[in-house]
């Protein structure tokens, strides 16, 4: 009798958890709803007509790196000294 009803609330359990996923669902991707627009509206499309003009090119730039960059001085970046800026 005890695993009739356990059976019986994990069903009524189950199929009340599955309609509220269901109805979520549904009211997030509008799937509930009927979209005339997209069965009225005719959509034309056509390929793509331009043409591409190359306007300026950049080959190289005179320095490589920022001036005051501190990359190489491990210790100046890892060590906990006061800041430069905060003076």
């Amino acid at each position: 009798m005890i695993y009739i009803k356990f059976i019986l609330l994990a069903l009524v359990w189950l199929a009340i958890s599955s309609a509220i996923y269901e109805r979520f669902y549904r009211r997030y991707r509008n799937t509930d709803k009927s979209h005339a627009f997209e069965q009225k509206t005719i959509v034309r499309s056509q390929p793509a007509a331009c043409i591409d003009l190359k306007i300026n090119e950049i080959e190289a730039t005179e320095r490589s790196r920022i001036a005051g960059d501190n990359a190489h001085a491990f210790r100046d970046r890892v060590l906990d000294k006061p800041s430069k800026r905060a003076t």
